[in-house]
Formats: structure tokens, C-alpha cells, sequence
């Protein structure tokens, strides 16, 4: 399907489900970014799941969201259990617009819901010159480290910055060895997961996604990687007043009551401490770890971002491709 048409296609039911129209275009357009970077786990996959959520009273769709000025550089949004994607839109544009006038925007934001890639919000910031760092938690996937219960999100660390070119780097990796949305596209379409990613209930490993979403995930880099969930959850949860501690519901499951996740947008001036020399330094920098020599069958050394930019570049100029499964979500929620 064509980008715009389906795009459009997204508003109207979002409209439908008794959002604004600018509140329905902020969320199209972020489902839409997920299609196109190649990541459909964050994609229209989840549209049916957001719908849900609003028709059972979980999401509110008329969301009064609050924003307090704490400083000239810090704000603390509270979502009042909006979508996650229009309460991040508000927290990404108020630290943008804070770092620009202070040097810093630092915002934190509570009772929100999924919202998406947040290298989608990180992307936001470097195209306006800036750098930025987003942290988020979610439902339970991941055991601590020693733990036979999963508690932790698969807690999502995201960077950004200008680069000197048009092309951004955006780190955007979460702390599990797959992301959960993969898991459960996986489980729809009924393909196999990689091996050594999940356990299945009983411990053992696993390359069912329907068995993995009934055990636990596997951290990066073993208690490593447990430990980063940990900081995600304090950075996100704690901090911000949001559920922390394997509290945040699991938004396709779990309808008794909102998710109440936070996120933590944290925007910088790059030129803070080495003034107009950033530009030269990034690429320098970069310059610097492209010309390594390279291992066999590598052409280039890629930064973080450089494919999903030349993925979205790519896939901009085709239709969208849609599987079945979501396609039957799509009929259904036209026809409701």
C-alpha cells in the first residue's frame, strides 16, 4: 500500500477510536517512520493493540496532558494516560526547545503508554543540530541477573547525534538480546526466533516466540546487560513517577488498569564545551573509524543509524509491504 494512503488510513481510525486529528497524525506518522526504517515490530503490528487499549478505557484518547516547568531547562509531563506517542511528541519538542535556549532540556515524563522506536524522538533532536539521550522502561521480559522471574522491560537505550552530514547517528538498542516486538511478530506469523535469545517457562532455551513469551528473555551481555535494564528502570520509572520494579503492564495482555510507563528525554547543545569546533571533531572522529582496516566481507564500517537511513531512503520510494496478519487488523478495525 502506498505510504500516504496508508498513512491517512491510520489517522481515520485512530480518529475513529476518538482522537484528535492531530493527536491521530502524530501516531500515524510514528507508525509509519517504524514501517519505513525497517522495524515493523514497532510498526503497524501494534495498531490493533493501541486500539484495543482505547476501547477498553486503558488509553485515553482525550488526554489533558500537563506539562510543569521545573527550570529554564527542566519539565516534568505528566501524560494523564495519553498515548505514548502524543506524550512523548510534547516531552521531545519541550527539551528541543529548552536545550536551544539553556545549553540543556532535561524531561521527564509519567503515565504515558508505548510510544514507539525511541530513535524515532532521538532523531527529532539531531535534526535541529542537537544531541540527545531517551530512556524508557516496559513490561516485564528480562530476569535480573540471578533471578528466575522476569521483571525488568527490555528497556530501551537510545543516543543521538549530529555528525557533520546528513546522516544522523542514532544508536537505539534495547537491553535484551531481541526486542519483544520481533518475539511477538514472530509468534503471528508463526516463524522461528534465533537461538540463544529466549528461555521458555521451564528454563530451557527456546526458539518458539509463543514459548518465549511465556519464559524470559536473555539480557546483552549477561549481568552487563541486567544491569543497564536496572538503570533504564531507575532512569525512567523511578525517576519520572512512573511504574517501575515490573509494574508496567503488558500492553497486549493486561487491560486492568493504564501501563503508567516514563520515559526521560535528555537534550544537549553540542558545542557546550568545545564551542563551533563539534562539527570537525564528529568528523574526525568518524573519519578516524572508517578508515580501520576492515575484516573479510566488510565493505564499510557503518555507524549506528547509517542503515536504518538508507532503509528509510529505500523504502520511501516503494508501498508498504503488509503482511497478512496485519491486514486482517487493518479490515477489522475499519469495520468496527
Amino acid at each position: 500500500m502506498k505510504t500516504n494512503s496508508l498513512k491517512n488510513l491510520i489517522k481515520k481510525i485512530f480518529i475513529s477510536h476518538k482522537l484528535t486529528k492531530n493527536h491521530a497524525a502524530i501516531c500515524a506518522e510514528a507508525l509509519i517512520n517504524a514501517e519505513l526504517v525497517g522495524a515493523p515490530s514497532h510498526g503497524l503490528s501494534r495498531l490493533k493493540m493501541y486500539c484495543d487499549r482505547i476501547s477498553k478505557k486503558v488509553i485515553n484518547p482525550k488526554a489533558k496532558i500537563k506539562v510543569k516547568k521545573i527550570s529554564q531547562s527542566i519539565a516534568h509531563v505528566d501524560g494523564n494516560n495519553s498515548i505514548g506517542f502524543v506524550a512523548a511528541d510534547i516531552a521531545i519538542k519541550t527539551a528541543i526547545s529548552n536545550a536551544k535556549k539553556t545549553g540543556i532540556g532535561l524531561v521527564a515524563v509519567k503515565n504515558s503508554g508505548h510510544y514507539g522506536l525511541s530513535g524515532y524522538y532521538a532523531e527529532q533532536a539531531v535534526k535541529k543540530g542537537l544531541m540527545v539521550m531517551v530512556f524508557t522502561n516496559a513490561p516485564p521480559a528480562v530476569a535480573p541477573h540471578g533471578a528466575l522471574k522476569s521483571l525488568f522491560g527490555t528497556n530501551p537505550i537510545c543516543f543521538g547525534t549530529p555528525t557533520g552530514s546528513k546522516v544522523p547517528f542514532i544508536l537505539d538498542t534495547s537491553i535484551s538480546m531481541i526486542n519483544r516486538g520481533k518475539i511477538r511478530v514472530a509468534a503471528r506469523e508463526g516463524i522461528e526466533i534465533p537461538e540463544g535469545v529466549a528461555l521458555d517457562k521451564f528454563g530451557k532455551p527456546t526458539t518458539d516466540p509463543k514459548k518465549a513469551l511465556e519464559g524470559v528473555q536473555l539480557p546483552i551481555a549477561g549481568f552487563r546487560g541486567s544491569g543497564l535494564a536496572w538503570m533504564v528502570d531507575i532512569l525512567s520509572g523511578v525517576l519520572t513517577g512512573g511504574n517501575h520494579a515490573g509494574r508496567v503492564k503488558d500492553p497486549f495482555t493486561d487491560f486492568s488498569g493504564p501501563q503508567n510507563i516514563g520515559h526521560l528525554f535528555f537534550v544537549i547543545k553540542p558545542n557546550l564545551f568545545v564551542g563551533n569546533s563539534f562539527n570537525k571533531r564528529i568528523k574526525d572522529n568518524i573519519k578516524t573509524i572508517k578508515k580501520l582496516p576492515k575484516i573479510k566481507g566488510i565493505k564499510e564500517i557503518l555507524y549506528p543509524g547509517q542503515s536504518k537511513f538508507n532503509r528509510f531512503k529505500e523504502n520511501f520510494k516503494k508501498e508498504i509491504n503488509i503482511s497478512k496478519a496485519v491486514l486482517k487488523d487493518l479490515e477489522y478495525l475499519q469495520n468496527i
